[in-house]
Parts: structure tokens; C-alpha cells; sequence
């Protein structure tokens, strides 16, 4: 499959947004619109449940304490002369968060189903609606939004918590620098889906939060809009964005998805294209 330039994918993206559009898109109009009226988008927002809203406040108190603690470690152990292999230990976990999110994005975007066990529920429910109903996400509060990537970084900070703990002084300072790339690495991690979110918010962001997207040290609007293009094949990476093009320049979701199903036979999206065709 040949790549897809941004300013065509924009392009497309316009007319299919586009009601009075006399494209082929036009006749979309003719079936159910994206939004929270779209049947599988109210179906979908409706399984999101009370057990899953005390996970996600549970995760972020443990995750937040285990961030501070951290941090002031860190701090306590930073050495000036240490500077340089500090910023390049921190660029190096921000590229890894957003190559993670992308991976995760991907792997849910494109497999697996809402009726798995446990999972289904809990983390490719929301994917699904997202599809359908893109500013679902401008309505969620802080603990909805990033309950499951702060959860994620549990074990990582809780590893750290412990060598700041029994770590003799030589050895912490032996291995400050991984310390670094990971803190920074569970930082962006945790707040993907919050820069993921603002990428959805057109309208009210504080002028530093736009001023980070103009510079694209966070995912951009304009950027991320490229992912929302049906069928929702590229662009995954949703913690900066820094990746996606290189990734789409090399088909490196293209060949993964081509050998997963030349293995197993499953076709990747199948289960979101069932979401986006319910209508009431």
C-alpha cells in the first residue's frame, strides 16, 4: 500500500466531513453520523461501569504517590555534571512512550474484540468509540481519560520505588540515568490519553498547552486528525506523534498487519467495522 501524504489525507478527511460535499463522501450522509447519537457509540459509552471507575481512581492515587516519590529522589541524586546523559535518557523515554503508544493504539485500533473477557470491556470498549464518537474523549474528567495509563506505569515506578529503597548510594547512582528514561518514559506514558484528548479540543485550551502542540512537543490537532481518516489505518502514535511518518514511510503497520493475518486469517478492524455499521 502506497503511503498517503498528509495534505491528501487531510483532504479526504475535509470532504468526508463535508455535508454538502458532492464527493463520494457525500454518501455517507445517508447512514448513521459519527457522534454520541450513533447506536454503537451509545452502546458502547453505556458499559462503562462503577467497578471500572474505583479501578481507575485506585490506580491513579498508587501512581501518583509512586511519581513524587520518584521525583524527589531524582532530585536528590541529580549531579550538574550529569546533565547531558540526563536529556538524552529523557528524549529517548519520551520517543519510547510514543513508539509504545502507538503499538498499544494499533494492537487495539485494529484487533480483538469487546466481547473478550476482562479486557474487552475494560480497555478496547473504549478504542471502539472512539471510532465512532471522536469527542467522547472531550467529555471524560481527568480519571476517566487516564486511569489506564497511569495504571500502566505501576509496576515500572513501583520497580523504582524499591532500588530507591534498598539500592546502596553507588549503585543508585550507577543506574540514574536508566532511572531518568524510565521516569520520563511512565510520565508521558501516563499522560497520553490526556494529550490525546487535547488533540480532540479545538476550542478552550490554555495558551501553553496550544503553544506545546504548535511546536508538536505534544500530539498536534491537525496531526492527529490524519488517524480519524475510516479506516483508521496509520498515524497511531498519540503520546507526541514524533514516529508516525517515519512508521508510515516504512508500511511498519502495513507488514505487521499483513503477516498477522496471513497466519491466522483474521482480518485486522473487523470488530470496529462492526461497531461503526450499528444503527438503531
Amino acid at each position: 500500500m502506497a503511503a498517503k501524504s498528509e495534505e491528501q489525507i487531510l483532504r479526504y478527511s475535509m470532504l468526508e466531513d463535508d455535508p454538502n460535499s458532492n464527493s463520494l463522501f457525500a454518501e455517507k450522509e445517508r447512514k448513521p453520523r459519527w457522534g454520541p447519537q450513533h447506536a454503537g457509540a451509545k452502546e458502547l459509552a453505556s458499559l462503562y461501569t462503577k467497578g471500572k471507575r474505583i479501578q481507575e481512581i485506585i490506580s491513579m492515587l498508587v501512581a501518583i504517590c509512586l511519581f513524587i516519590f520518584n521525583f524527589v529522589n531524582l532530585v536528590k541524586y541529580f549531579r550538574v555534571d550529569n546533565l547531558y546523559f540526563i536529556a538524552l535518557s529523557s528524549i529517548f523515554g519520551i520517543l519510547t512512550a510514543d513508539f509504545a503508544s502507538g503499538l498499544v493504539h494499533w494492537c487495539a485500533d485494529s484487533w480483538g474484540s469487546v466481547q473478550l473477557p476482562i479486557i474487552g470491556k475494560a480497555f478496547i470498549r473504549p478504542f471502539r468509540e472512539h471510532h465512532i464518537d471522536p469527542t467522547s474523549i472531550t467529555r471524560h474528567d481527568f480519571i476517566e481519560t487516564n486511569g489506564d495509563t497511569f495504571a500502566v506505569t505501576i509496576p515500572f515506578m513501583l520497580y523504582s520505588s524499591y532500588k530507591f529503597c534498598y539500592f546502596t548510594n553507588d549503585q543508585i547512582r550507577d543506574t540514574y540515568n536508566w532511572e531518568c528514561y524510565i521516569f520520563l518514559l511512565a510520565i508521558f506514558v501516563s499522560m497520553t490519553n490526556q494529550f490525546h484528548k487535547w488533540s480532540h479540543t479545538y476550542f478552550g485550551l490554555p495558551w501553553y498547552i496550544k503553544l506545546l502542540q504548535k511546536y508538536h512537543i505534544i500530539l498536534p490537532c491537525k496531526h492527529h486528525r490524519i488517524h480519524h481518516v475510516a479506516p483508521h489505518e496509520t498515524y497511531f502514535c498519540i503520546t507526541t506523534g514524533w514516529l508516525n511518518y517515519t512508521l508510515e514511510k516504512i508500511h511498519f503497520w502495513t507488514i505487521l498487519e499483513y503477516l498477522i493475518e496471513k497466519a491466522t486469517g483474521y482480518k485486522p478492524r473487523d470488530d470496529d467495522m462492526k461497531w461503526a455499521k450499528k444503527v438503531d
